[in-house]
């Protein structure tokens, strides 16, 4: 346990918390699941405070980035980066495959754990030390489709789904989501088509 605090920078009264925010389901019911909720939560108001404070873009422009600092993929290098893959309590169901969600998954459970432990204020000071938010204005994620997932996943309950064709030279993607069609993409292959269907839909949804 001293071993993950030295690494966290973090010292635990309570070792439940962190015990739990490093267990997967798979290994117990006291598990990271509930923590993981209060993580994300926390880390969208925390993410979001931080850069309504520091940074001048309009609401559209902040609601893309904070999407890019609280993606799965982001978390998961996070995660990396704190390199604790081997202080988790996985079950053998897993065979020691630990994938980006979950990852990203633990990283919000031990944000919640901290929360829990110190407070608002220690884990205001962790997120922005672990995610690097100073660093917004370098932030440069063309994973379009990944940012709209993120952003539809926060402020929809709805199906996604693209439909690409190829017409010609040319590959065309529809974006939808439910039965809506809401952009159309167009690249030289499907990925390139999709992607930017994608961005035609944030700057549609959330920009505009």
């Amino acid at each position: 346990m001293k071993k993950i605090e030295e690494k966290l920078g973090v010292e635990f009264k309570n070792k439940k918390y962190i015990n739990e925010a490093l267990t997967h389901p798979s290994k117990s019911k006291e598990n990271y699941q509930r923590l993981e909720f209060l993580g994300d939560s926390i880390l969208d108001f925390l993410v979001g405070e931080y850069l309504f404070l520091n940074c001048n873009k309009n609401e559209g422009d902040l609601t893309v980035l904070r999407a890019h600092f609280v993606s799965e993929e982001y978390l998961a290098e996070c995660f990396d980066r704190l390199n604790i893959e081997s202080e988790l309590f996985l079950g053998k169901s897993l065979h020691g495959k630990v994938t980006r969600a979950i990852k990203g998954d633990i990283f919000e459970a031990i944000i919640g754990a901290i929360y829990l432990e110190k407070g608002i204020d220690f884990v205001r000071d962790f997120i922005i030390e672990k995610l690097n938010l100073s660093t917004f204005e370098n932030v440069e994620n063309n994973n379009y489709k990944s940012q709209l997932q993120e952003l539809i996943q926060a402020n929809f309950k709805c199906t996604m789904k693209y439909e690409t064709e190829k017409e010609g030279d040319i590959f065309v993607a529809k974006f939808f989501m439910d039965e809506d069609e809401i952009s159309t993409g167009y690249g030289k292959d499907k990925t390139s088509a999709e992607q930017n269907s994608a961005y035609v839909a944030i700057k549609k949804l959330f920009m505009d």
